[in-house]
């Protein structure tokens, strides 16, 4: 990943991944959802987060990654994964 994203507070893209999920038919709860499933969150922890502006190093430094993360495929703002 760019140090540039690392570096940036995942509060900036979250207003991005809301508008994306909503333009492809999808909900809040379920941008909630995935990310409860992503990093074991709750949604409370994921609020925290955001409203203190903890960069993506940081937000994914104090998660409990899904083992299954690593099935993942696809792409991520142009970069695959």
């Amino acid at each position: 990943m760019s140090h540039r994203i690392v570096a940036m507070p995942v509060a900036e893209v979250w207003p991005h991944y809301v508008n994306k999920v909503e333009r492809k038919g999808r909900t809040v709860e379920e941008l909630y959802e995935v990310t409860r499933w992503l990093t074991g969150y709750t949604d409370a922890e994921i609020d925290t987060h955001l409203e203190d502006r903890i960069t993506f190093t940081d937000f994914f430094a104090d998660a409990t990654v899904n083992p299954n993360a690593s099935l993942i495929t696809g792409s991520i703002c142009g970069v695959t994964v």
